[in-house]
């Protein structure tokens, strides 16, 4: 356990963020999962909403420095690749 008032805020703050960020990739998963899941059912106009829904997600995800710039172009290059080759 920290001594110093400042250093028991620091350790404060990384909780508080650490459960933001596990929520925002939660959240990410989720809407992978229900994309691939459309993709699987065949269901083309479902699969790209759900797409638009993870590709908004990524970008945001990717500007609050949750997830690095290049693993989100990496992901949504791959859930496109996915989208084109079902339609």
């Amino acid at each position: 356990m920290a001594n110093i008032k400042s250093s028991e805020k620091r350790a404060r703050i990384a909780r508080v963020r650490t459960a933001r960020n596990r929520s925002y990739k939660s959240a990410i998963k989720s809407a992978t999962k229900r994309f691939d899941a459309a993709v699987n059912a065949g269901d083309a106009e479902q699969a790209r909403a759900a797409f638009i829904k993870v590709e908004k997600q990524l970008d945001k995800a990717a500007t609050k420095g949750i997830i690095h710039k290049n693993t989100v172009a990496r992901k949504k290059s791959r859930l496109a690749k996915r989208l084109n080759n079902a339609m």
